[in-house]
This record gives structure tokens, sequence and C-alpha cells, in this order.
């Protein structure tokens, strides 16, 4: 029964910690650029786009598909960027541990 109840304060623990650093992570920013810095993206670690900056000299009225297709790469590296980070930092407190139904 000791040991049930270790187990359990350490599950608690274990929950709270993950609570904090899910929580930090989706106020820290992740930032991507694509097309040698003309576009630039700035996410948070749980995908909230927050800011994309385009460079004037992106933007060719005859070439519109080019500019789609930079902000696109950088949206997605940021994003992918940010859930790796998520990722990682998360499995960082589970290391060692094999908790069913955890992505981590």
């Amino acid at each position: 029964m000791a040991n049930m109840m270790k187990m359990l304060k350490q599950a608690q623990g274990l929950q709270a910690q993950m609570q904090k650093v899910q929580a930090e992570l989706a106020e820290r920013e992740i930032s991507f650029s694509s097309g040698g810095g003309m576009v630039s993206v700035t996410a948070t670690c749980d995908g909230t786009v927050r800011d994309i900056k385009i460079d004037p000299k992106a933007v060719d009225p005859d070439d519109v598909d080019m500019l789609q297709d930079l902000v696109l790469a950088a949206v997605q590296g940021a994003v992918n960027q940010g859930k790796e980070t998520m990722a990682s930092e998360m499995g960082e407190l589970t290391k060692g541990m094999n908790i069913p139904g955890m992505p981590f």
C-alpha cells in the first residue's frame, strides 16, 4: 500500500511538472524563415502563429505562387520546429518511463 501511495504521489508530481512545461512552451516562440529570409514566421511551441514578416522584395505580382510557397514553407517550418521542441522537452520529463498513450 505504501508503494502505491508513493507511485501516486510521483505521478501527481510528474503531472504538475508536465503542465508547467506545457504552459511555458505555449508561450515560447520559435522563428523560422524561408527564401533566404524573405519570409519569416514566429510561432509558439503549441503551434500558434504569432507573426509573419514578408520582405517587400518577395512580393512579385507576376509570381504570387512563389510567395505563397515561401509563406507556407516558413509557417510549416516554425510549427514543426515548435512541435519538435515540445516533444523533446516533454520527453525529458518522461525519459525512462513507459507511459501508455504518451506521444513523447
